[in-house]
């Protein structure tokens, strides 16, 4: 798993559906992301807080996230506050629709070092333009692309070739601050080949995690996502030769080893 979530997939469950909580937690996912937003309706977001309060006292805290609903809604707010109130919190919290730093300072300064990380999700045009700053804010260690509401935006499909620019932009930020990068769900559950094409790329333009929609999309994200072991055994074969070679730049099986390159070699080895 990558070193700076601890996961390379993830799971989604509604939190109107206590039912499900446990299912998800053994679906063989890294980790699972109880959501309070997009998948409650507006009417059940009170009975869901409370839902998700009760089940964090049971449930693995190192593979439990929480998306909470937007900072700049009441429902929010009162999310933020009833788990600054409770005794028990997940590894994560997700904050949706992010587009100011001001969000994550609230979240953070709520919360502080209670949880292990805070995820903002870049959904719109605004929130990708203040990436950077996001980023780089106190207590965040990923930050995930939100594609169904910047597609929403653009007008565009949730499809790969209309959001290339807006993934690139996104890697760039995470990169900067040194956060991982979260890739948002394949929603057409039933088109495996789509959705294992769809890692393979995601892994290749720098994401270190995808979230899924469905547990039968665990798998094909899991594989796609972590090394291989032809990468792994690539990585230590290189790394030894570096360290043999005292740290030097050297040329070894026809290509040159050299700082930069040594550190993509040890995130292998460190996610695996």
């Amino acid at each position: 798993m990558d070193p700076m979530t601890g996961f390379t997939n993830f799971l989604f469950v509604p939190a109107n559906r206590p039912e499900r909580f446990e299912k998800a937690a053994n679906s063989g996912a890294d980790l699972i992301c109880i959501d309070l937003e997009d998948s409650v309706p507006t009417d059940q977001k009170d009975s869901a807080r409370e839902s998700v309060l009760d089940a964090l006292k049971a449930l693995d805290r190192s593979k439990t996230a929480v998306r909470i609903n937007g900072l700049k809604t009441e429902a929010g707010l009162a999310d933020l506050l009833a788990l600054s109130a409770s005794d028990r919190l997940p590894s994560l919290i997700f904050l949706p629709m992010v587009e100011s730093a001001a969000e994550i300072e609230i979240a953070h300064s709520i919360l502080g070092d209670r949880v292990d990380g805070l995820v903002p999700l870049i959904e719109t045009v605004r929130g990708l333009r203040a990436g950077d700053m996001l980023a780089a804010s106190a207590g965040v260690t990923g930050m995930m692309f939100g594609g169904g509401d910047f597609s929403a935006e653009l007008g565009t499909k949730l499809e790969w070739e209309p959001l290339l620019a807006a993934r690139g932009a996104f890697i760039l930020c995470c990169a900067s601050a040194g956060v991982a990068a979260i890739d948002v769900p394949y929603i057409d559950m039933g088109n495996e080949t789509g959705l294992e094409e769809e890692c393979r790329k995601a892994k290749a333009m720098g994401f270190h995690a995808k979230a899924a929609v469905h547990p039968k999309q665990i798998a094909a994200i899991a594989k796609a996502m972590k090394p291989t072991e032809a990468e792994v055994a690539e990585a230590i074969d290189a790394i030894n030769a570096f360290d043999a070679a005292g740290g030097k730049a050297i040329s070894h099986n026809g290509r040159m080893l050299e700082a930069p390159v040594m550190q993509r070699y040890r995130h292998i080895v460190a996610a695996a």
